[in-house]
């Protein structure tokens, strides 16, 4: 389990988050949080090489708002 960052804001149903420095998950990987539950999974990467933002779909029974100010994780 790697962390990806926190999620900043939502935008358009999902959830918008920032990584900390360059690495970050391919597109397609399973997001989940702290207690790793899953949450969803990686959309797009866009935004400055140095710190990319990911946009992540949420599952079914997981409100993208819910997940604001948290950290999460990829599986």
């Amino acid at each position: 389990m790697k962390r990806i960052g926190e999620v900043v804001r939502i935008a358009q149903g999902l959830a918008v988050v920032r990584c900390p420095g360059e690495d970050h998950p391919d597109i397609g990987t399973d997001v989940v949080d702290e207690g790793l539950d899953d949450l969803g999974r990686v959309v797009d990467v866009f935004g400055p090489v140095d710190r990319p933002y990911l946009a992540i779909s949420t599952d079914g029974g997981v409100r993208p708002a819910d997940l604001l100010g948290g950290k999460l994780y990829a599986r």
